[in-house]
């Protein structure tokens, strides 16, 4: 790597969820959902492209926008928004994006000639007589579309969702099935369906007694191919995690093989409670100069509305299955990151109260929780996110560092808070640094000295005192 990456790997003032990733001529490009800053709804933005060379992954480029929502003929009135999306090339050498908008049932197709280039709007997903899909009482609920074109040419797509409680009688009055994830083959034109849908992972009502109970099928379907074995990465019935089925064919026989990742380390180092804000998930794998990634996103902003993109290595054994990974600092980056250097508090991999960390949902007037938020509007920020709202006993963990002979530590923070921060290497570990912190209404930097062993270690920042303070970032040398 020529620049070290982070997680999020975006730029603090992005906030692109559900991202797909995918290489074509040696960049790496991540199709999402594009999420404002403060909002007040999922993917109010639209849709745009970032691209990194495959062996500089810490150098992100903004490709700008690629397609409009007020470029689909169903969103008169600019009163839908686009939901996650993914992303094909096609048999004609093309590039597909598929998405559906918040309030429709069907599955719209745009396409460019270039990876990142302006989108235009292709049509509706249909069936040969030319009705589409998602138009009739029966149809699936279309819903995050996963498209995937295998090695011998043929496409398939893969959509709907699996609610259960209010949101699953809710969307029960638009008649359409709520029961997993349907797919269907192509024709070549990208468009037209060969076949009536199968269901190929069920959803909690349909789990039970299958591979699948505890971990159903919610939402958010991804198709990849890997050593011969297809993969279903999909959103389970937790949100927090993404999870995988494997088959040796791409429209059927699915078996549940595990949890990929948690944005709530949940299931990790025996932690049955979050050590991060949780919420829902969304990504899909892709090989990268030889080693394969998962990419998902995270919760900021104390909502579920201002959500970032994160990925992480993953192992895929022999055996073709796949360890859960623990979220990082540091996922696309070549290893750990340097012990040396200076280091925005946003890459923090896990955040939590003393009370502990919980769903992405409270307010930020009255709670106890920190969390990551920005000034200024959105993408108007000029990159200072920070952690707010930091109280006795919160605490910010980072993952992983390379230290050689670091011997001290400073930490920007500003707030009413009076008090401390104890640095450990491990959740309640002895210290290696404690940074005395007095109150400040600007940013201020504080200083200790460090006495920490040569080697991998991951840093733990814990407030103890009185009042609240916002973290900036920290440095060492």
């Amino acid at each position: 790597m020529k620049k070290q990456a982070f997680n999020p790997y975006l730029p603090s003032y992005e906030y692109i969820p559900d991202g797909e990733p995918y290489v074509f001529d040696d960049r790496v490009y991540v199709y999402g959902s594009h999420d404002r800053f403060n909002g007040r709804h999922f993917c109010l933005n639209d849709y745009v492209c970032w691209s990194a060379p495959v062996d500089d992954l810490g150098d992100w480029k903004y490709e700008g926008v690629i397609f409009r929502r007020d470029q689909d003929p169903l969103n008169k009135g600019k009163r839908q928004y686009i939901y996650a999306p993914d992303h094909q090339k096609g048999p004609d050498g093309r590039y597909y994006l598929y998405y559906a908008l918040n309030m429709s049932t069907v599955i719209s197709v745009a396409v460019c000639d270039t990876p990142a280039g302006k989108y235009e709007f292709l049509g509706h997903v249909r069936f040969s007589d030319g009705r589409v899909w998602g138009t009739k009482k029966g149809d699936p609920n279309n819903f995050d579309p996963g498209v995937f074109m295998d090695d011998d040419g043929r496409i398939f797509l893969y959509s709907g969702i699996a609610p259960f409680g209010k949101l699953a009688a809710i969307l029960k009055l638009r008649g359409r099935l709520l029961e997993g994830a349907y797919c269907v083959e192509l024709e070549p034109d990208m468009l037209t369906i060969k076949n009536n849908p199968v269901l190929v992972a069920p959803g909690q009502k349909l789990s039970k007694g299958t591979s699948f109970e505890d971990q159903a099928f919610f939402e958010a379907s991804s198709m990849r191919k890997i050593g011969g074995r297809y993969y279903f990465v999909y959103s389970s019935e937790l949100s927090h995690e993404l999870c995988y089925a494997t088959s040796d064919r791409p429209d059927g026989g699915f078996e549940y093989g595990g949890i990929l990742v948690s944005i709530g380390d949940i299931g990790l180092k025996g932690n049955d409670k979050p050590v991060n804000y949780t919420g829902n998930t969304h990504g899909g794998l892709v090989e990268i100069g030889g080693n394969w990634y998962v990419f998902y996103h995270r919760q900021t902003n104390g909502h579920q509305y201002s959500r970032q993109a994160c990925a992480e290595r993953i192992e895929i054994k022999a055996d073709g299955s796949i360890p859960q990974v623990e979220v990082t600092s540091c996922g696309l980056n070549d290893g750990s990151l340097n012990g040396t250097g200076e280091y925005e508090a946003r890459i923090a991999c896990n955040l939590s109260s003393a009370e502990g960390a919980c769903f992405s949902k409270f307010d930020k007037k009255k709670t106890t929780h920190p969390f990551f938020t920005q000034s200024g509007a959105d993408r108007q920020s000029k990159g200072d996110q920070y952690i707010a709202n930091i109280r006795d006993g919160s605490w910010a963990g980072y993952k992983y560092f390379s230290f050689k002979d670091e011997q001290e530590i400073t930490v920007k923070t500003r707030g009413s808070g009076t008090g401390k921060l104890i640095i450990t290497t491990e959740p309640g570990g002895m210290p290696v640094a404690e940074i005395e912190i007095t109150a400040s209404t600007e940013w201020k930097d504080s200083s200790a000295t460090m006495s920490i062993t040569p080697g991998k270690h991951a840093l733990y920042f814990t407030y103890t005192g009185n009042g609240s303070i916002d973290f900036m970032s920290f440095s060492m040398k």
